[in-house]
Parts: C-alpha cells; structure tokens; sequence
C-alpha cells in the first residue's frame, strides 16, 4: 500500500528533523532461520551465513538511499532472526557459540549494527538447546561484535520461571567479567524479558518470533527531542491539553515512520510488519525522554510525580500511534535507558534518580530497567532478584517488562562506564545492601496470576 503525505506534513517532517532531533532508530529486517535447523552444526552454520547474506544484502543501501531521498536520518540497520536455541536441539554450548559467531559474519558482510535474536523462550522450563544456548551466551557475546541475545524468562500466561532467573543472573555476571576491560560491554547486549514480543525492532531484545513470516520489515522511530520540545513550547498547557499535544506530535512521527516502512518493504520485496513507536533516547543533548518529564515541570526526572508524568507520556504517544497507524507493534512507548539518555545520567548523578523509582516507573512505560551500571562486586542472586522483581511487574500487569545492567566489574558506587556510540556511559548506582540469596533460591516456578485465565 502507498504512503502519501501531505505538503504541510513534509513541511513539519523537515523541521523535526532539523531542530528536534527525529530520526528512525532502526529499520529492522526479521528473517525466519527455522529452515536451517539440523544436527551438524557446519551445516547450519552455513545454512544460516547463506541465508542472512542473502535476503539482508540490500538492507543497508536500501536504508541510506530513502535517508538520502527523504532526508530524514536511518541511525541503524539491523536484522533479527529466529531464536537460535530452536535450530539446534542437540547441540552444546561450544556448538552454540559457533552458530553465534556464525550470525556475526553474516552481519559483518552485510554491514548492519547489530544482529538480534541469539534467543531463547523459557517462561515454563528449559530444553537441552534452551541449556546449551543460555551457557554459550557470556562467551558469545564477548567474542563477536554484533550479536545480540535475549532470554525470555516469564509470562503472564505461564508464570516465571525461577530456576531460569537465577541462571541469568549468573550469565550477565559471567558477560560482564569476561568482557570487563569494556565496562562488561556483553552485559550491554543482553537483555531478560517477561512477555517478550515477537516482532520488537530493538535491540538487544529483538527476535524473530515463530508466528512471524518469513522476513518482515519492522520500524522502530524515534522522537524524544520532538516531544519534549512541543511540551516546553506549552508552558501553560494543563495536563489534559498536554496529553493532546503529545498525541498529535506521536501522530506526525507515526505517519513517517509507515512511510519509510513501506518504502523500504517495496524496495526489498518484503512484507511491512510494524511501526514500534518507542521514544528511544540518546546521549546526545535535546534526545532525551527526562527532558520530556522535566518540561511537564518536574525539578528533576525522579522527583515525586514522575511515575505519574511518565504514566501520561506513555498513554499518550500510543494513543497518538494508534490513531496514525493500524500497524504500531513492538514496544511502542517511552524507554528509561539511563546509560542512553542524557537527562536520566545527570538524574543519577545528582542522587534525584535511584533503582527504585526507576522500577516504580517500569510499571507504566514501555519497557524496564534498562543499561544500568550496578557495582562489580554484585551477588548474582542479587541480579537475579531485580531480574524476578521486574517479571513480576510485567506478568502482573500484562505487559512486557525487561532487565539489562551491566556489572561494572571493579568499580563501585560513582564510578563511570564508557561504551560510546549509542549506548553512551553511566555512573554505577546504588543496589540495596541486603539479600535474596535464600528466596531465589527456593527455585521453582512463580505460578501465572488469576488473571491469566482469560480464555
């Protein structure tokens, strides 16, 4: 289906990007590997080298020729594919990471960011290829550079599943010390959901979900610095009149992100999937969603009120993708990643912003505790209890929550780590002091709400 926009729209579109910072965060291509599941592992290293070079070969020239003609900005080009631990039952961790150095050929050749979707579903228990592909993951990810991994450890259908929590609390750990010369820069491309969706364009979260087509173009857009500059335009807007505004501004982002998601599905011969709405923030100045809630009239974004601010920004924007767009997915909402968001490190800094409220502001916004730098001398039972405390929250409430910190091996409380790029830097913050080592480790599974017997 062809996108039209009105003049007075590309009008607007052009001052966005010029001024505010818009931008499409990523065009993510999903590619089905299911076809190059078997039990040699040469085999299927090839089958999935061969198969990602080809159908992602004109990802990248696609996405810098509809910058060039549109001229709006396309920061990532990237693929997501099926959960690895499906396509090879049988193998073990050192044939597992062999598949993931597998995955960061392909995307070496092609040239795109980064490649999602190193991935295992494990809400009610773990098969042998679920065990082997969560043990290769802390060697994966610190020996390729594109690669990225994602465990889905909880439903609100199923429950969460306790014994697979304490693992990855284990694993980010491990990724974090195998990789410890970069701030534990594998932690940073790993993330633990509850409720994880099939069809997210972001990463380290995304996958090609089994329920997806063959390959499918995803968008994921971006547009803090629009809102946040519409909000401090409206001084004396009430707080009703103020969710109107974000939706309208949500709108306008939507409509470009279809167009550009249909012109890249034509261009590739692909079908369209989604439009993910996710006000992504970046270290740059004036990209960042604590601008947003601090031009509402918050001192500080962690003062009293956030969670509540926060609340109407994220209804807002989806409100305002729904009305543009029958086609919004993913996550679509506003992301709190403190180490990629210049406000919410300053919020940090100036002891405004703890884990605490951040996991208060989970409940309401689009994602969950997301790459923040937590002390090196961490237990991994503690990881493991943010990890089971942010799956409750999303199992609960029906929506999908998710945890990625990175272990600052050797750094302590206001120490910094540095990734660069856009996953920016962050000052390690505080955890709570005391332990729930006993209770993780009780095991088991967490049993799925009331509310999961909706059938």
């Amino acid at each position: 289906m062809k996108m039209h926009l009105a003049p007075q729209e590309i009008l607007q579109t052009i001052a966005m990007v010029e001024n505010e910072n818009l931008d499409i965060r990523t065009i993510t291509m999903g590619i089905s590997l299911l076809d190059c599941a078997g039990d040699d592992v040469q085999q299927v290293e090839q089958k999935i080298y061969d198969k990602i070079t080809r159908q992602a070969e004109h990802l990248v020239s696609v996405g810098e020729s509809l910058a060039a003609r549109y001229g709006i900005p396309i920061v990532n080009k990237r693929v997501s594919v099926t959960p690895v631990a499906l396509l090879g039952s049988n193998f073990n961790p050192e044939e597992m990471v062999r598949l993931a150095k597998a995955l960061d050929r392909a995307a070496k050749t092609v040239g795109i960011n980064f490649l999602g979707g190193f991935s295992a579903l494990v809400q009610k228990g773990l098969t042998k290829g679920d065990r082997s592909l969560i043990e290769a993951i802390p060697q994966a990810l610190a020996e390729t550079e594109f690669v990225c991994s994602s465990v889905n450890i909880g439903s609100t259908k199923s429950g969460i599943n306790m014994d697979a929590v304490l693992r990855m609390g284990e694993v980010i750990l491990d990724s974090a010390r195998r990789t410890a010369a970069q701030d534990g820069v594998a932690a940073a491309k790993l993330v633990v959901f509850c409720n994880a969706p099939e069809d997210n364009p972001f990463m380290a979260g995304a996958f090609h979900g089994v329920g997806e087509p063959e390959a499918v173009i995803n968008v994921g857009v971006s547009g803090p610095g629009v809102v946040a500059h519409a909000v401090k335009k409206s001084p004396q807007a009430d707080l009703g009149e103020l969710a109107n505004l974000i939706k309208r501004t949500s709108f306008k982002i939507t409509r470009m992100g279809e167009l550009i998601g249909r012109e890249a599905s034509q261009a590739l011969q692909v079908p369209f999937g989604i439009v993910d709405l996710s006000l992504a923030p970046t270290p740059a100045v004036g990209d960042s969603v604590a601008e947003i809630l601090e031009n509402m009239g918050l001192e500080r974004c962690g003062a009293h009120g956030t969670t509540a601010a926060l609340a109407l920004l994220n209804d807002a924007v989806k409100k305002g993708g729904a009305m543009a767009s029958s086609h919004v997915g993913g996550l679509s909402g506003a992301f709190i990643p403190v180490s990629e968001d210049a406000g919410m490190i300053e919020a940090v800094e100036v002891g405004a912003l703890s884990i605490e409220k951040l996991e208060a502001m989970t409940c309401v916004c689009s994602v969950g505790l997301d790459m923040i730098a937590i002390p090196g001398d961490v237990e991994p039972e503690t990881i493991a209890g943010i990890i089971a405390d942010e799956a409750a929250i999303g199992m609960i409430n029906k929506k999908t929550t998710a945890v990625r910190v990175i272990p600052a091996i050797g750094k302590k409380v206001g120490d910094r780590v540095e990734f660069g790029g856009l996953l920016g830097s962050a000052p390690v913050i505080k955890l709570n002091p005391f332990s729930s080592r006993e209770f993780i480790r009780r095991g088991g599974r967490i049993p799925a709400p009331i509310t999961s017997l909706s059938n």
